[in-house]
């Protein structure tokens, strides 16, 4: 096979083929890096491309098949890791000047379990700095182009995933999602982004942004590559205090065995109406109608507390940025400025902190410092927590008439860069319909649903799950792409445009 044709394949295939003898590993991990040395000059997807180590663990994949070892189901598929993951020899940044050059000594769990699933790591891809951001703008390193249209956002914080993805660098990726930045950059680059229940993957070695509401996950180009990824990366770890410790819910059998017959789908009216674009409703009304025309009953609903979502995220999302970026004081690992043994401690920490971190990580470290500070705290922090648990509570109920609740992913389409830039609050409604998920703790999925007529781009839909019935997103999920496909082709495979 071609560079061009190995490159088109999804992970399940690569896989298939790898363990048949008809592909090696080596071959496919080639052609990805040659894809990336290809365009991610103008893409800029990748912080950092481990081409040396990608292709020793292609290499040792294909001796394991040599030996007769059996291979696991993603065993030599490439994968691009976000740079919020460390990684063992190799630069963890997280898109922040003040972590430049830092390579860790150890990997986080999930780097872990995807070395011994032999997937193959191509390298590290851009995001926001420490995660923080709806655009991958705030990289310290600049902004990730989305392949639709290069002077296009491809989503945040974990742009340089989705992109990757749909520029054909890398079949797998992996994210982070505080407040949707796995499901927001598989919306607006047409690709499958999923955010597991919180503590189904361990955050272990993943360096903290707002502690409890952070949650890695899987990204791909299909819901079965998706749930094949999932299940690698997911399970207890007694390394992070708050894994589940149950059992990784069936999320490869539910992607397989897609159907919504049956099942009672909730349409919340809170989901939709000013800010929304034309295009994006439409393409969130026909897959409404879709499911319903493949068997399931749609379900109103009202979640009132829903709309207090994005105010109370921004209270409790800085408060803990605040706490855990504490630890970057310029003594113990990273930049440090100002050291030439006149000055304070205390005077080197602050040097290093104006150089180290960008303005939008210093507006939420004084926006979450004041929000705890002695007199606010229980204004602020504490009332955020009661809108948390209202919220949680909406959940509940909702979850008492129907089993699985869908929306738009994101009120808009990708917008050019550059254009909320100087506009926090209007960059921060990109996030308006995933933040709930996250301050409840459920599970929830972004999948393509169609491009939006007035500027043909793609438009996410969002299947939101109860904690721990993640398969329930891969059974809708899986049914959709299916009906998708089945009646209109995959909207990235046979419409993005060519790099």
């Amino acid at each position: 096979m071609t560079d061009s044709n190995i490159i088109k394949l999804g992970a399940a295939e690569i896989a298939a083929k790898i363990a048949g003898g008809e592909l090696t590993a080596v071959e496919v991990t080639e052609a990805h890096l040659a894809r990336i040395d290809a365009v991610d000059e103008k893409v800029h997807a990748f912080l950092h491309v481990d081409r040396e180590g990608a292709l020793a663990q292609a290499r040792a994949v294909d001796e394991k098949r040599a030996r007769g070892e059996k291979l696991g189901p993603l065993a030599g598929v490439p994968l691009a890791l976000k740079d919020i993951f460390t990684t063992e020899g190799v630069p963890t940044t997280v898109g922040s000047k003040i972590l430049e050059g830092w390579i860790p000594p150890y990997d986080a769990t999930v780097t872990r379990r995807l070395k011994a699933a032999d997937v193959v790591i191509l390298g590290k891809t851009n995001m926001d700095e420490f995660a923080m951001g709806s655009s991958t703008e705030n990289s310290a390193y600049g902004p990730t182009g989305n392949p639709w249209d290069l002077t296009r956002i491809p989503g945040g914080s974990g742009g340089g995933s989705s992109a990757a993805l749909a520029a054909y660098e890398a079949p797998l990726a992996i994210g982070t999602d505080t407040g949707g930045s796995i499901r927001q950059p598989a919306a607006v680059t047409g690709t499958v982004g999923v955010k597991p229940t919180y503590g189904g993957v361990s955050r272990y070695g993943m360096v903290a942004f707002s502690s409890s509401l952070d949650q890695g996950g899987p990204c791909a180009r299909s819901v079965l590559d998706a749930a094949l990824l999932h299940e690698v990366i997911a399970g207890h770890d007694p390394l992070d205090s708050t894994s589940v410790d149950a059992p990784v819910p069936p999320v490869v059998e539910a992607a397989r065995n897609g159907s919504v017959t049956g099942m009672r789908v909730g349409v919340v009216k809170q989901f939709r109406g000013e800010g929304y674009q034309a295009g994006v409703v439409q393409r969130f009304d026909e897959s409404v109608e879709l499911l319903k025309g493949l068997g399931a009953e749609i379900v109103e609903l009202d979640c009132p507390s829903f709309d207090l979502a994005l105010s109370a995220y921004y209270l409790i999302a800085p408060s803990e940025c605040s706490s855990n970026l504490a630890r970057f004081d310029a003594m113990r690992y990273g930049l440090r400025v100002g050291d030439d043994g006149t000055r304070s401690a205390e005077d080197v920490t602050a040097l290093t902190r104006e150089a180290g971190f960008g303005d939008e990580v210093k507006r939420r470290v004084m926006l979450g410092t004041y929000a705890l500070s002695s007199g606010y705290y229980d204004a602020y922090y504490g009332s955020a927590q009661k809108v948390r648990t209202l919220i949680t509570r909406d959940f509940e109920k909702a979850f008492e008439q129907v089993d699985v609740i869908v929306s738009p992913t994101t009120p808009t389409t990708a917008f050019p860069i550059g254009e909320r830039a100087d506009d926090p609050m209007a960059m921060y409604l990109a996030d308006l319909c995933t933040i709930p998920t996250n301050l409840a703790g459920n599970a929830a999925m972004s999948l393509p649903c169609g491009l939006a007529p007035e500027d043909g781009l793609p438009v996410g839909l969002q299947i939101i799950a109860p904690a721990m019935k993640d398969e329930r997103l891969y059974k809708v999920g899986a049914a959709v792409e299916a009906a998708f496909v089945e009646r209109w082709g995959h909207p990235l495979l046979e419409e993005a445009p060519s790099l």
